[in-house]
């Protein structure tokens, strides 16, 4: 056979067909073929990130360095400035002066004195301004801790925040206004009835007229009878021995007679007897 002018034989020269991969037949790729190109792809992403990772850090570097050159630099140029001059040198409360509160540590003062010193170090009467407010706020800070203030407000509050008291008021609430007037008007005619009829056996028909309006005021603002008779029972029978006690151990006699003892317990007994059933809940 001859090709192109060249001779060549039929049997050294065939066209064969290229041999086929065995999963081309099925159509299928291998697990390991996945298995290679997915860690290529992982590869691939790890170098991606570590590269960005770098990019990142060689950034925040520089720029670190350019504000710390910066920095430098402004505080550099301040402290050989001869005309810098601390602007609150002539302001007589040392807080203000060294720019900080009344409540701060000794740690901030001491801080806000070491940076305004560095600040104008320089200018020496500012640094003497400074340092005098600085001795000033230490002096003051050792002769409260010498001579501690009772803070009386402080005290107030920690007494009304405390559980028992906050369990006691709990107990009481404000009535209307015209619920506060009927038991005033009530009770101060009892008290009237008291000082003017004073009797050789004592008060006992006020007392136990204000017993009954007790009971009867209780009753109507919790509308419930047995809390009626707790509560008014109750309140009585404290009022009375309270009264008693400030009587006899407290407050000295006011009024002047042989029943003078036991009006004036009565007449405290009526005031107690009166927040009970007015404001108790």
């Amino acid at each position: 056979m001859t090709v192109c002018g060249l001779a060549g034989s039929p049997l050294l020269y065939r066209l064969s067909k290229p041999a086929q991969e065995p999963w081309s037949l099925t159509g299928r790729v291998p697990d390991f073929l996945n298995i290679r190109k997915s860690r290529e792809s992982m590869e691939l992403l790890c170098l991606e990130r570590n590269y960005w990772t770098g990019s990142m850090r060689r950034c925040n570097m520089q720029r670190n360095h350019l504000i710390k050159c910066a920095m430098d630099s402004s505080y550099s140029d301040m402290a050989n400035d001869p005309t810098a001059i601390f602007p609150r040198i002539n302001m007589r409360d040392p807080y203000k002066r060294l720019g900080i509160s009344k409540e701060a540590s000794e740690e901030e003062i001491q801080a806000a004195r070491n940076f305004l010193i560095q600040k104008y170090v320089v200018h020496k009467p500012s640094v003497e301004a400074i340092e005098s407010a600085h001795d000033k706020i230490i002096m003051q800070k050792f002769y409260e801790r010498r001579n501690p203030k009772i803070n009386i407000k402080k005290k107030v509050r920690d007494v009304t925040q405390s559980r028992v008291v906050q369990a006691v008021v709990s107990r009481f609430c404000t009535p209307s206004m015209d619920f506060i007037i009927k038991t005033s008007i009530t009770f101060m005619i009892l008290g009237a009835l008291t000082v003017l009829f004073p009797t050789e056996e004592g008060p006992t028909l006020q007392v136990a007229i204000s017993l009954l309006a007790t009971i009867y005021f209780i009753y109507d603002r919790l509308k419930s009878k047995i809390r009626a008779f707790l509560y008014g029972g109750g309140a009585f029978i404290l009022s009375w021995l309270l009264g008693t006690f400030l009587m006899v151990s407290v407050i000295p006699p006011i009024l002047k007679g042989p029943r003078s003892l036991e009006v004036t317990t009565s007449l405290t007994s009526y005031v107690l007897l009166w927040v009970s059933s007015t404001y108790l809940r």
